[in-house]
């Protein structure tokens, strides 16, 4: 009798249900309200806001793939609006990024094997995805402006990439070549801008003293090239190695001063289903109506035959908020990437039931 449900109480068994019948536990159920708040299954209140948010995206998505193309009110027409988004984007394109100027710590050399190191490869292969990237976004906007104007045929490509643009989607011939993302084309493209720039610095002025993980296509390629460092210049065997997490108190690259000695500091992370309480250093609830905080800065330092701290969380890390993917030719996830050890005051459980884990971009 009395036994709470829910971390509120409105949710309990009558004190005096020993002495009720069926009837009143008829009435008493009838008390309750007719959609169930998330608290009763233990989740946040955030919950509600995320499901009515993806709900509403879903109705928004249908509408707009059933709206005509045909102009109306003395507005713009559709092919007036495409051009001058094709026209902005073009101009914004960046140059594909150039590694004959590279600078000399960015594919640096082990002095023992005389090999490339391993951040090195990682990064070239990381270049040759944006650099195709770049290619293709120039060449299919200076298509899709041709046919639009009458110059070229429009295939059955550039019309769909002209209704994508049309109702700020990705096209599906960007998307095959790009990174797993469900943001918006205007925000998506500036997201584009933004990666293209870390690895151009990279290039040009070396080794960053922090790495944008949310920028890789391939963070655990980026990660397994950390291990691989540190198993060549201690003579480890790479598969013994794992990674162990500090989790440092602010979240603002530009406040690291230097670099680490060993294993790397990455930011660009979102929590999502939970916040990183500062002042504790634990994972905490979510402020109502916040749905995503920025996750602090974090050092990935690798360690030999590491095993997670069972009193910790193990929260994991997605590229999308998807939080789905298919395993890869290499055996990895496309879009999972690792579990993190975070420090909690609550049992790791609980963490599981909130659904609480880290991104690396948002849908916005």
């Amino acid at each position: 009798p009395n036994y709470a449900f829910s971390e509120s109480g409105k949710f309990r068994c009558p004190a005096e249900s020993d002495d009720y019948t069926v009837d009143d536990f008829i009435a008493y159920i009838d008390t309750f309200p007719m959609v169930d708040p998330p608290e009763i299954f233990g989740m946040h209140e955030n919950a509600n806001i995320a499901y009515q948010d993806q709900t509403s995206g879903e109705i928004i998505g249908i509408a707009l793939s059933i709206q005509p193309r045909e102009g109306g009110g003395g507005g713009k027409r559709p092919e007036d609006v495409v051009l001058e988004i094709c026209e902005t984007m073009s101009q914004k394109v960046p140059d594909k990024i150039d590694v004959e100027i590279a600078h000399p710590t960015s594919f640096g050399t082990d002095p023992n094997t005389g090999m490339m190191v391993s951040l090195g490869t990682c990064l070239g292969q990381e270049i040759d995805k944006f650099n195709r990237m770049i290619g293709k976004l120039k060449s299919t906007l200076i298509s899709l402006n041709k046919a639009i104007q009458g110059l070229i045929v429009m295939t059955a490509d550039l019309d769909a990439m002209f209704g994508a643009m049309l109702n700020n989607q990705v096209p599906d011939l960007w998307a095959k070549v790009a990174y797993p993302s469900l943001k918006p084309l205007s925000t998506w493209f500036e997201d584009f801008l933004q990666r293209v720039d870390f690895f151009r610095l990279w290039v040009n002025n070396g080794k960053p003293i922090a790495f944008w993980i949310s920028a890789f296509f391939f963070p655990q390629g980026f990660l397994t090239a950390i291990l691989q460092g540190y198993s060549r210049a201690n003579n480890i065997a790479v598969d013994v190695l794992g990674f162990e997490f500090e989790i440092l108190d602010f979240d603002d690259p530009n406040e690291v001063e230097e670099e680490v000695e060993t294993g790397c500091l990455n930011y660009g992370m979102f929590m999502d289903g939970a916040r990183w309480d500062f002042e504790r250093a634990v994972i905490a609830d979510s402020e109502p109506g916040i749905m995503y905080s920025t996750a602090p800065i974090v050092h990935f330092r690798p360690v030999q035959n590491y095993k997670p701290n069972p009193a910790e969380y193990s929260c994991p890390l997605y590229k999308t908020s998807v939080r789905a993917g298919t395993l890869s030719t290499t055996g990895h996830s496309t879009n999972f990437v690792l579990f993190l050890e975070v420090p909690t005051e609550q049992e790791p459980a609980y963490w599981i039931l909130k659904g609480a884990a880290l991104l690396c971009q948002l849908n916005d």
